[in-house]
């Protein structure tokens, strides 16, 4: 509830309103968490079953994510502006803010991984890919457990989604462990390969995302920080998703 000035005492339709704009934005970030748990478990769908058109289809329904930030990012500015919310509102509403732009970071790893299907299609089946599916069904569990955690406003289950960041990154190692002997042992299964790292790394990161979501909500109810969390990447090596040189991709920029 947002904070009066001395002096002042907010009627009963004020304290409502606020309360509906509260949860209204609470309503948009869970719609978009949603989408973003779409995308990532259609675009890892859409791989395995070597499905191009539906990866093309995916990848242009990224816009609808972008637009939805958009009104997130509307609508904690207007209720800031309008409301001057201190304590809790305020955290909430900033951890909106935030969250907002990282579901809509999700997205666009969903999107990336969508993006690397065609290719991967025109190659013979990796057997290491098989770790892909459980480290996609993980991550998708923490995006919809730290959106969950965001709507309800429990501080566990945020922790509990903290925890399990570590799972996806043991996914990940293995899997980069087992495509680089995969490609010492033939040279033929270097370009396959190196995609399905990228896409390992994408949900590695989405992962990182998830915890991040949760690590704000558990700040935004209890009031205070989670702490270090940390992080076990035998992979320095490799080339960051982001960064990835656009021979790899097919592509140029997202």
């Amino acid at each position: 509830m947002p904070q009066s000035p001395p002096g002042h005492t907010p009627t009963a339709h004020t304290v409502r309103s606020f309360d509906q704009e509260i949860d209204e934005l609470r309503s948009l970030i869970g719609q978009m968490g949603g989408l973003a748990e779409a995308q990532v478990g259609d675009a890892v769908g859409a791989l395995l079953r070597r499905d191009a058109d539906a990866a093309a289809e995916l990848v242009g329904r990224d816009l609808a994510l972008d637009k939805m930030e958009a009104e997130a990012e509307r609508m904690a500015v207007t209720i800031i502006a309008l409301r001057a919310p201190m304590a809790d509102d305020l955290r909430e509403i900033v951890a909106a803010l935030k969250i907002s732009a990282i579901i809509e970071r999700i997205g666009d790893y969903a999107k990336n991984i969508a993006k690397r299907v065609p290719v991967l299609t025109q190659a013979a089946p990796i057997g290491p890919s098989v770790i892909i599916p459980e480290m996609a069904r993980v991550t998708a569990s923490m995006i919809r457990d730290a959106l969950d955690s965001y709507v309800d406003r429990d501080a566990d289950l945020a922790r509990q989604v903290m925890e399990r960041d570590q799972q996806v990154d043991d996914f990940y190692n293995s899997l980069f462990r087992s495509l680089l002997t995969y490609m010492m042992e033939n040279p033929h299964h270097i370009t396959p390969s190196a995609h399905l790292l990228f896409i390992a790394k994408n949900l590695e990161r989405v992962g990182d995302h998830a915890t991040n979501i949760a690590e704000m909500v558990y700040f935004s109810v209890t009031g205070e920080h989670f702490g270090e969390r940390p992080k076990t990447d035998s992979t320095a090596t490799i080339v960051a998703s982001d960064d990835e040189p656009d021979h790899l991709s097919g592509r140029g920029g997202n």
